[in-house]
Order: C-alpha cells, then structure tokens, then sequence
C-alpha cells in the first residue's frame, strides 16, 4: 500500500491536470455479489392454513414439499498453463510514442486549418475539381477554329489525240482557310486557293496561266441539331460534372470537419477523465492511509486496511484506462490532422486548448430544413444530377426529329495568265490559210485584266468577276430510329431515378433535422441531469467522510462514495461531450458547418504534399474564444 501513494502522485505529475470539474465516461465497476440465476422450477405454493410442527420423521396428509432442485450440469475445465503470468514492476504509466513532456496545445480552429490542408483525399477531391475545369475546357475545344494550308503540286503526262504526242502538265498551288462550328450547330469554311499552270499543249491560249478562288459556305441544320447537338451536349455536362465535383470536394470536406471536431472533443473528454480517475486515485489513496493510521491505534479493524487497498487498486487500473484512451484519441485525431508519415506532430503530446462549444438557439424544424436545402452540398449536387437528366433527355428527344440541312455556298474565282499569239495556235494557222489576214488581225484579243500573273488573278477574284452562288437542302429520314428511341427511353429512366434519388434525400435531411435538433435538447437534458446527481454525489460524499471521522460510518460506505462520485463525474463528462457532438451534428444538418467555423473551402487539401506550406484554409482565429455552456461545475 506504502508503493500505491507514490505511483499515484508520479501520474499525477506527468499527466495533463484537467480542471477539477472534468467530466468523464462512466467506468463499470465489477459487482462482488453474485448474479441471481432465475430457476426454471415453479415457486411453491404457500398454505393457506398454519403448518403443523413436524415431529420426528412423521409426514401429515396433504403436506406439499418443493421437488429438489435440478443438478447443475459443470463441464469439466482443462487447465490453462500460464494463465498468471509474474510482473516484476509497475510499467511505465508515459503515452508511447510520444514526447510526454512539455504539452503541445492545439486550438480546434488549427486543428480544422491542419485537416483541410493536408488530408490527402481532399487533396484528390480538388484534383478531380481541377481535372472537371480542364474537361470544360476540353469541350469547347470543338469551337476552336482550324486553320489549314494544303500546298500541292503535280506532273501529268496525258495525250491530246489518238495519234498525238503526249501532253505534259505541272500544277503548282496552295490552298488555305478556316473552318469550325457555330454555337447553333451550324459549320463554316472560309478559305482561298491559287494554281500556277504549265504545260506543252499547242491549243492553250495562256501559258502559263492563274487560277484563283474565295469560297465561303455554311451548313445550318433546321430540325435535327439545331436546339441541341453534340458539342453543345458535351460542354453542358462538363459543367454540370464541374457542379457534382464540386459539390463532392464539399461533402468531404464537411465530414471531415465533422470527423476532426469529434475526434477533438474525444481528446478532451479522455484527458479530463485521466483527471477524473487520478482524482479518485488520491481520494482512495488518502482514505487508505487514514484507515492505517486508524487500526494502528485500534480504531477500525485490519480488513478495512484491506477495503482502502482494494479501492487503490481499481482507481489505479481505471487511470491506466484512461491513459489508453488519450492515447487512442490522439491517434485518431493525428490520423485526420497529418497526411505525412514523419510529420513532428505525430511525436507532440496535445492537449486540447478550445473551451468546450457555445450552445445554440434550438431551431424551429422547418427553419432547419430550409437551411439544408439551401447550404447542403448534397443538394447542390442533386439540382446538377437533375439538370444533367433533362439535357439528355432533351437530346435524346432531339435525335427524334429528321435531319433538315441548309447548305449555302459563295465562290469568287479569279484568272490570268501570258497569253499566246493566235499564230501559235494550229487552229488559227488553218484559219489563216482560209482567212484573209486582214480579217484575221480583227479577230479579238483577250481583256487586259486577264493578262498577268497570281496577283492579277487574285485581284480578279476579289473584284468579283467571276461569282457562282450556290445552294441546297438536304433531307435526311430514318427508317425505324431504333437507336434514337432507345436512347429516349434510357434518358427517361434515369430522370426517373434522379426524381427517386430526390425524394430519398429530401426524407434523410428532414430525419437528420428531427435527430439533430431531439439530439441537442437531449444533450443539454443530460449535461443538467449529470451536473445535478455528481453535486449530490460530491455532497453525499463529504457527508459520509464526516460520519466515517465521527464514527459513526465504516470505511464500505466512504468507498462506495468515491466510486459513486466518480461514475457521476464520468456520466457528466459523457454529456459535455456528446452536447458538443450535437452542436456540431446541428451545424451539419444546417448546412452551416463552414460558415460557423470561418473556413473558405476552396483551398482545401492544397498543402497536403507541402505540410510546411504557409498557405491557410482558414482565417487567422478570433482573439476572444467562444465562451463556454453556461452552468458548467467549476470552470
């Protein structure tokens, strides 16, 4: 027992010192009386008239005596080898892995700021934001303009006469223009042309000459595709897409802010209930010396020396389960906060520095349901869901009707070239020996704009001496449209199953409304209730220790209050924190988990590959703290 008081106060040392109001999870305390087991017999029958005494072995008529009680049936139980294993000393009471000295304290708001920063799935979830704003892109990639430029050239040997020689051409050209899509459906091609023509023939009048063009045409669709087509299609889902991701890298940085402020409020509960334990530990500690001193001058009797003792010993297992559960919700909170295996914080001691949560108004049901409706990301992401169906289903509806296409076309061509003396010709020659050359010198010679070069042709082109207009409409019905009818029918079903997908979302939000808001004022009932019976306990308590110095109490009863305060303490601790699980479950139902912790969500995860980035999800922290629920003990 002289061992117990020094590894009490040892703990006691090293351990963080929570206020003395802490509360604490309930710790179940093993009963020394046996469990009643219920007998399958019936309970006898007790007589109406007095029994007779009984003398000697004789029996009375009509005496009814119980049958005897079954036999027990005990399986035989090998031993287990090994079952006590021997402990040399009292193990370290220090968290492992940890530097227990000094303390590290972290604010919840930096620990939110850490989380959101570094969590490596939000990390993923802003990839995939960015990977949705580049596919938007990507799809208006189909409204880019192309520009082209094909240069050609050729050599064509080809006979002229049956009996002739060959002919030999060369062209020479390029031809470069535009063409894209409008945002109506419609396609356009603007583009200009130029040949250089050479060849031997003996009948050509130029050589070599120019032929030029300017051509612009468009293609407009009249029924099928004018509404709605393809690249329109494709660039209004990936902003819808744009929408859903978003709305995704929202809902996870919701419930990780709702996993990080819970694990936080773990921590605090566990490091109030090691103080809750040690305090009991002390108390036990105490009462055990007393109780020495008392049988030493033959006040109490030896066995209540070994009643304190026994008292010792469970307070020092239940501050040694309590040492465990720190050390699992520093764990689970450093698992959220790090995303960096050799981060130094895995090896920090943190204490919580945040005073507990300020309770809320309670919010009537319908206000918080319209809240939900207009902050969730859940629904954000249904309106995107919804908007997505109807497009397809208006294409879908759209690759019904028949494909009407008017195409119209303009082309400016130009000409020039070196012409050739009519004497070269061997038609003119022939003329010439049935013509008189008088006559022959009248016959006319080509227009001076048509003798030049490419640019001549070119500007023939561009005075417009040589238009064709041109134009058509295509008409195109399929038989059948099984494809386009199968495509309709696809798109209805899943509108359908947005509309289901709606409605189930819409019944969750208004159960999680009705379970957040019951939660809170449970929450707060429990905290006053808890708070009231450990104030009795505590009284109760010192009112037992006064009687036990009087004499007029035993050491049982002095025992029994201090694990009764204890269970108390801890039943109260247990309500503090789930009070501030409900404000934080309100907040989330609400929609409003953001705003009430000062987070900007677009940066989220940015730092998750950087940890020692300066870059912060959050504003700097208000100077003054939220004040804490009023009525707390001792605070």
């Amino acid at each position: 027992m002289r061992g117990s008081r020094p590894l009490a106060l040892a703990l006691s040392a090293t351990l963080f010192a929570a206020p003395s109001w802490a509360l604490a999870q309930p710790v179940p305390t093993a009963s020394a009386q046996p469990v009643p087991v219920a007998s399958t017999q019936p309970a006898p029958v007790a007589s109406a008239q007095p029994a007779p005494a009984a003398s000697g072995g004789e029996s009375f008529p009509g005496a009814q005596l119980p049958p005897p009680p079954i036999p027990a049936v005990l399986p035989s139980v090998p031993p287990i080898p090994g079952y006590s294993a021997p402990v040399s000393a009292v193990p370290n009471g220090d968290l492992v892995g940890v530097q227990n000295q000094p303390f590290v304290g972290l604010a919840l708001h930096d620990a939110l700021g850490m989380a959101l920063e570094r969590n490596a799935q939000l990390a993923i979830d802003q990839s995939n934001r960015r990977i949705a704003a580049y596919q938007i892109v990507a799809a208006k990639g189909a409204y880019d303009v192309k520009f082209q430029v094909v240069p050609a050239y050729s050599h064509s040997p080809f006979n002229v006469a049956a009996a002739g020689a060959p002919v030999t051409q060369d062209t020479l050209g390029v031809t470069t223009g535009f063409n894209g899509l409008t945002t109506t459906g419609g396609q356009y091609s603007v583009g200009i042309s130029g040949e250089r023509i050479t060849n031997d023939n003996l009948y050509n009048s130029y050589d070599p000459y120019y032929q030029t063009a300017l051509q612009f045409s468009i293609t407009q669709p009249l029924a099928r595709g004018l509404a709605i087509d393809q690249p329109r299609l494709q660039v209004r889902l990936a902003k819808l897409n744009d929408q859903i991701v978003a709305s995704n890298a929202m809902l996870g940085a919701s419930n990780t802010v709702v996993q990080v402020s819970n694990a936080y409020y773990d921590l605090v509960s566990a490091w109030q209930n090691v103080a809750i334990q040690e305090e009991g530990l002390r108390e036990a500690s105490a009462q055990a010396a007393s109780n020495t001193r008392l049988a030493q001058h033959g006040v109490v009797a030896p066995t209540d020396i070994v009643e304190a003792n026994t008292q010792v010993n469970v307070f020092q297992d239940n501050v040694f389960a309590a040492i465990q559960n720190v050390q699992r919700a520093q764990i689970e909170l450093k698992t959220l906060l790090l995303a960096n295996p050799s981060d130094p914080l895995w090896f920090a001691n943190l204490v919580p520095t945040t005073s507990v949560a300020q309770v809320p108004p309670e919010p009537s049901l319908d206000a918080l349901i319209t809240s939900a409706i207009q902050n969730r990301p859940e629904i954000a992401q249904l309106r995107a869901q919804r908007a997505e169906s109807n497009l397809n289903l208006d294409y879908a509806h759209d690759q019904l009707k028949p494909q009407v296409d008017l195409g119209l076309g303009y082309t400016s061509n130009g000409f020039a070239g070196n012409p050739l003396s009519p004497l070269s010709n061997p038609l003119f020659a022939l003329l010439g020996s049935l013509v008189p050359p008088a006559e022959l010198a009248l016959f006319p010679s080509p227009p001076g704009y048509q003798t030049g070069n490419i640019g001549a042709s070119l500007r023939n082109a561009l005075d417009n001496r040589f238009p064709v207009y041109a134009g058509q409409l295509t008409i195109s019905i399929p038989i059948g449209e099984h494809t386009a009818k199968a495509d309709l029918a696809i798109a209805q079903e899943q509108q359908r199953q947005v509309q289901l997908n709606e409605t189930a979302v819409l019944q969750r939000l208004r159960g999680e409304a009705v379970n957040a808001i019951q939660g809170l004022r449970e929450a707060q009932y429990r905290v006053i209730a808890a708070r009231a019976a450990r104030e009795a306990a505590q009284r109760v308590l010192l009112g037992e220790q006064r009687r036990f110095e009087s004499g007029t109490s035993t050491t049982f009863l002095v025992l029994q209050r201090q694990l009764a305060l204890a269970q108390d303490e801890g039943l109260e601790l247990t309500a503090q924190t789930d009070l501030d699980k409900a404000i934080v479950e309100l907040n989330r139902v609400s929609g409003g988990i953001f705003s009430q912790n000062g987070i900007a969500v677009d940066a989220v995860g940015s730092q998750t590959l950087d940890a020692a980035g300066s870059t912060s999800v959050l504003p700097p922290a208000p100077a003054a703290t939220a004040p804490p629920v009023r009525g707390l003990p001792h605070q």
